[in-house]
């Protein structure tokens, strides 16, 4: 495996790590999500700082335009991934929010000119099968407008997730670091209006072992979990990165039994085999 697919493979374990540390975090979901933005660009700016990098003088304003985007796309993803959380179980709102690589592959063709092989796409039919078995939606009961706009909201965050996955690829290859800085503050700057808004943030109390959890969640999971995401996605193709996605999700479930000693069924073993099984013959096949 080569250094973009172990940087890709290690920001979906980092990222597939959140929930946990969600769980000692009591902010408001808008709140958390422009936290993690603003603190991942200070972590950046710091970084870079540090190795004598500079972030202004852009040379090339039609990808600035596009890296702007993107980090929208990111912003207003998370709110809509939190608010699904609210509106349905989180089972059904990872489903949801995973048809993204679908729809990653479906607009590669027409998009980006990638040739869509079988190989992936049975390889990715397969971690959406193994999906369905992890999240356990068919042991859930779905019933009413209520869940039903939940299911619309992880939807919307997933079409957005392939929307910053198709346009990491119409910019190409960035530095990561100053790819990543401009996003994520394009990011927290769209979350902001949301926050102050929508969210009473008069109401929020903060702990010391809460900002600590906080920080590393901007750190590590934002800053630089991100920097290597969209690192890798300078040489691998959005098939790949649609692909390797599933890791994410497989973790998170994995440590919610492990840490969290939320159980696991055999079905959803099943479908966390399923998924990594999907993903390593994507790995080891020729063509790749």
């Amino acid at each position: 495996m080569n250094k973009s697919k172990l940087m890709l493979v290690g920001s979906m374990v980092i990222f597939g790590t959140i929930g946990v540390f969600r769980r000692y975090i009591d902010l408001p979901s808008g709140m958390l999500a422009f936290s993690r933005g603003l603190i991942g660009v200070l972590f950046l700016l710091v970084l870079m700082r540090m190795k004598g990098e500079r972030i202004s003088g852009w040379e090339n304003k039609s990808k600035l335009v596009l890296l702007l985007l993107s980090g929208v796309f990111i912003g207003f993803n998370w709110i809509l991934l939190f608010e699904a959380y609210r509106y349905t179980s989180v089972a059904t709102a990872t489903l949801c929010y995973y048809m993204a690589p679908i729809f990653v592959l479906l607009a590669m063709p027409v998009l980006l000119r990638e040739r869509l092989s079988g190989r992936k796409l049975v390889c990715v039919l397969a971690a959406l099968l193994g999906m369905v078995l992890v999240s356990g939606v068919l042991d859930s009961d779905f019933s009413g407008i209520r869940e039903l706009r939940g299911v619309f909201l992880g939807l919307g965050a997933a079409v957005l997730y392939a929307g910053v996955v198709i346009l990491n690829k119409k910019i190409g290859e960035i530095e990561p670091i100053r790819k990543t800085t401009i996003q994520l503050a394009a990011a927290a700057a769209s979350l902001l209006p949301y926050v102050l808004l929508v969210e009473d943030i008069s109401l929020v109390k903060f702990t010391p072992f809460a900002a600590v959890m906080l920080l590393i969640v901007g750190v590590v999971h934002t800053g630089f979990a991100y920097a290597m995401y969209f690192g890798s996605m300078n040489v691998l193709s959005a098939q790949t990165v649609a692909l390797f996605s599933y890791i994410d999700p497989v973790v998170a479930v994995l440590l919610s039994a492990l840490l969290l000693h939320e159980g696991m069924s055999a079905l959803e073993i099943m479908g966390a085999v399923l998924v990594l099984g999907s993903t390593v013959i994507n790995e080891i096949s020729l063509d790749n």
